[in-house]
């Protein structure tokens, strides 16, 4: 006997790659990744998008998904790749999703996808730490112990079971936000509030925000008393000297700039 083959024609090639931002913001923070799956899929759907498809018996949208942020955390930059079976311009496929997402899931930017390697330009991310009810110089002796330690060994439980790791390696800086006046900035009472920023590389395993908070635990001894309000401003390629995290979708960005400039006139 032949192998199966699903009846009917096979999809429709794709003709466009769109790379997109998106956010998780307030309470859809705790959007878990699956939960924005199934979210996005309905959005495309509601919006009419032209996607392309895989082949088989189950087909499914093509889309690709990049180094999301981990469940309870908010984000500015988490980022995703659509196949699409007709061109769109990506701006004005960006807003049809945009309004077929609930609020605190926002596009932000779209670009057409004109270079390779985009998951390999995610190498670092910038976060916030809000650490409420821990004094900024509480915080900063506890940034400065971890800081000058040549190693912070942290424990997390995975699927293969309890890994000890050094946190420290991955964390390319880190310091407390203060306003001229000596003050963590946005506070709307007296209430102390530690702000902490905090640019880690993409390392193998992952340190997230929470190893860091267990290191300067572990470093130095900072607890805080309710849990930390964390959200990832960016991600994209590490500049090791100046240690900012650059925009992903610039290459992208600067090749539809170049592929759509006017010619030379006679």
């Amino acid at each position: 006997m032949g192998k199966r083959q699903p009846e009917g024609p096979p999809p429709a090639p794709a003709v466009q790659r769109v790379r997109l931002r998106y956010t998780k913001r307030g309470r859809l923070r705790f959007t878990s990744h699956r939960d924005f799956q199934r979210a996005f899929e309905r959005a495309l759907r509601r919006a009419e998008v032209p996607m392309a498809y895989s082949a088989g018996f189950t087909p499914h949208p093509k889309v690709s998904y990049a180094n999301a942020a981990p469940t309870g955390t908010g984000s500015e930059a988490e980022y995703l790749e659509i196949a699409l079976a007709d061109r769109r311009e990506p701006q004005a496929l960006r807003a049809l999703l945009d309004a077929s997402l609930p609020p605190g899931l926002d596009v932000l930017d779209a670009v057409e996808a004109h270079t390779s390697g985009f998951a390999d330009r995610l190498t670092a991310s910038r976060w916030e730490l809000r650490l409420e009810r821990v004094e900024p110089a509480e915080a900063e002796s506890a940034v400065r112990a971890f800081l000058d330690a040549p190693s912070v060994e942290v424990q997390r439980e995975t699927k293969k079971g309890l890994r000890t790791f050094d946190a420290r390696a991955a964390v390319a800086s880190l310091e407390v936000v203060r306003t001229p006046g000596g003050e963590a900035p946005d506070r709307p009472d007296t209430t102390p509030c530690a702000i902490l920023r905090l640019v880690v590389r993409h390392l193998t395993p992952a340190v997230r925000p929470d190893d860091v908070l267990s290191g300067l635990r572990s470093a130095a001894g900072l607890a805080p008393p309710v849990p930390a309000a964390v959200t990832r401003l960016a991600q994209g390629p590490l500049d090791e000297e100046s240690g900012t995290v650059a925009d992903p979708l610039a290459p992208d960005r600067d090749a539809t700039s170049v592929a759509t400039a006017p010619g030379p006139t006679a």
